[in-house]
């Protein structure tokens, strides 16, 4: 069975044209200095800005910072593997994926896929244990 952080459940996202970064925070669960440091770490994160440097977010950019954050949030990604994921599956939807499903089986050796089930294996039970 594989744990995954559940968080709370998320607003519909309204249909507007720009969203400013209070709102974006209120719709994603994320606070607005967070979203700023994501847009140095994602270049896929690029909000419009305006007048006095104030940032607008569109429907796509919440979109996406609700990918980042359950990559990081739900499924445990480091900074750098959620910029990988996202550059290489910039539209899917990457909740719905697992380390199972992350490389076909096929693309592996017989032997290294054993290990990999163990150290799945082994991975899962310290989740279960967690926390100490």
């Amino acid at each position: 069975m594989k744990t995954t952080h559940k968080l709370a459940p998320l607003p519909e996202i309204p249909s507007k044209r720009y969203f400013a970064i209070g709102e974006v925070s209120d719709l994603c669960g994320v606070k607005a200095h967070v979203l700023r440091y994501w847009e140095q770490e994602f270049p896929q994160l690029k909000p419009a800005k305006r007048r006095g440097n104030r940032r607008y977010y569109q429907q796509g950019d919440v979109e996406m910072i609700r990918r980042i954050r359950s990559l990081l949030y739900e499924q445990g990604y480091t900074i750098g593997a959620a910029r990988l994921r996202l550059k290489d599956a910039p539209h899917a939807d990457v909740a719905a994926v697992t380390l199972d499903t992350a490389v076909p089986a096929t693309m592996i050796s017989s032997g290294r896929q054993q290990q990999l089930k163990d150290i799945r294996l082994e991975l899962q039970s310290l989740l279960d244990r967690w926390p100490y």
